[in-house]
């Protein structure tokens, strides 16, 4: 049974914000508790970003160039193992692991359907305030793609992840607080705006049922 004392949390939600975002390897990249982690993924989309939006570069001209590079550094530490008995270079264990590409396939499998699941509650509209408020931001993510690209988009929004589940996770109490105060207002007012356009649809007379 809930304690009813137990403060509210946005959403509704009983599990702690880790446990939220899956509770593993994710959940401490976006919350910064493996900083290398996250700052080598930060400083990664940084670049790509730089490359593709400042400097233009284009994907195949760059793939290729990538490869070339990776190609030339395999050439010369494999002569250079033969002269100074380095040892050979080897693919990581961990890329010709099946079960690591298993595992990956079925984590994005187990998130995927649970973002289908939330699609689907929130478009049933139970949740008025909470359904009005995608279409709002879908609309606007609409919006800002015409005049954004995909990198640049792709850029905010990881780092949007890198810095959002971090800070309310810092001050999580202060924003649950607010969060739900302006939940509670925005649903009071489209209640009073629902009730307001029943009331003002005309009603015929209820006809009775003839019985035989």
């Amino acid at each position: 049974m809930s304690d009813p004392t137990a403060p509210v949390k946005l959403f509704g939600r009983q599990r702690p914000i880790h446990d939220v975002l899956g509770g593993g390897t994710v959940a401490d990249v976006l919350l910064w508790r493996n900083k290398i982690a996250s700052a080598a993924l930060l400083i990664g989309s940084a670049v790509i970003w730089f490359l593709f939006e400042v400097v233009e570069y284009n994907f195949v001209p760059l793939l290729c160039q990538i490869l070339i590079t990776a190609m030339l550094v395999v050439f010369i530490w494999s002569t250079a193992s033969e002269h100074f008995k380095w040892p050979t270079f080897e693919i990581p264990e961990i890329i010709l692991d099946e079960q690591a590409f298993n595992l990956a396939a079925s984590i994005l499998h187990a998130r995927l359907n649970q973002f289908l699941s939330i699609f689907v509650n929130i478009a049933r509209g139970k949740d008025l305030p909470l359904f009005f408020v995608a279409l709002v931001s879908l609309w606007i993510l609409s919006v800002l793609g015409n005049y954004c690209s995909f990198c640049k988009l792709l850029f905010v929004g990881l780092l949007f992840l890198e810095t959002l589940p971090f800070l309310y996770e810092r001050y999580e109490e202060d924003v649950d607080y607010h969060a739900i105060i302006m939940h509670q207002q925005i649903k009071k007012k489209f209640s009073e705006l629902d009730s307001s356009l029943f009331n003002k649809i005309p009603r015929g007379p209820v006809k009775e049922k003839k019985t035989t």
